[in-house]
């Protein structure tokens, strides 16, 4: 029952492949996840392509709650000729998706502290694993945190404050949608392939991946038992894959 048809299918555009987009469909209702690379032009295209096409009524994006004001900010200064200047695909994604509710479905928030501490209690971590997965936390909260400071600035005066510099690619926004595609291919494959030379058994990483995952899967989930229309999800691409199977495996249950 997941992801038939395709998404990609529906699509000719070579930026939207099974890649990077997705469809999970069943009784809790349908569900469009597109993968992302930050500030990526193929990445941009892809979402804006997308939700033209699927008009949402949920927009999903792996943002912290506490960051959506600023990227939504960012999203009101686009304009027909151009897309928002910061924010990449999620102020892209936002702009695209106007009539949309949009939600924020990564961490931090409670949900996530609370599901942490459950099973850093439940496994028995040792002190130093729970203080090295506490201090991962810190620079997340402060971003999201940087980016409530921001949109309230933004609100309040006539100038636009940007917590980050986009990131810039050798792959320019107005290039042939094949050569975007085949960049960003090839820029996933080499991240992560240095991600697979890497060696490490930081447990404390593992601990706050896993449960951000779990946490936008079980949000996902949520939204999907909430919403009669359909939801797109904006992720990045290495949740994808667990994301798509998590919420597979519950469309068959």
């Amino acid at each position: 029952m997941a992801e038939s048809p395709p998404l990609a299918a529906s699509f000719d555009d070579p930026r939207i492949t099974s890649q990077f987009a997705r469809r999970v469909t069943g009784p809790a209702g349908t569900c469009h996840l597109l993968g992302v690379v930050h500030d990526h032009p193929a990445s941009v295209a892809r979402v804006e392509t997308v939700l033209e096409s699927v008009d949402p009524d949920v927009l999903a994006l792996e943002l912290p709650a506490a960051a959506l004001p600023l990227y939504r900010a960012y999203a009101r200064e686009a304009t027909a000729e151009a897309p928002p200047r910061f924010g990449g695909e999620m102020s892209a994604a936002i702009n695209a998706a106007p009539a949309a509710t949009t939600v924020g479905i990564d961490a931090p928030n409670w949900s996530f502290l609370r599901r942490l501490v459950t099973r850093l209690i439940a496994d028995r971590v040792s002190p130093s694993t729970a203080r090295r997965v506490i201090s991962s936390l810190r620079g997340a909260t402060q971003e999201a945190l940087t980016c409530r400071l921001a949109a309230t600035l933004t609100h309040a005066t006539s100038m636009t404050v940007a917590c980050d510099d986009p990131i810039e690619y050798d792959c320019e926004a107005d290039a042939p949608p094949a050569e975007q595609a085949a960049h960003e291919r090839s820029h996933v494959a080499s991240v992560q392939a240095l991600l697979g030379s890497i060696q490490t058994d930081d447990s404390a990483l593992t601990y706050r991946d896993e449960t951000r995952e779990r946490c936008m899967i079980d949000r996902l989930e949520e939204l999907r038992a909430t919403t009669d229309g359909p939801i797109v999800a904006v992720v990045g691409v290495d949740h994808l894959e667990t994301i798509t199977d998590a919420l597979s495996c519950d469309s068959r249950e």
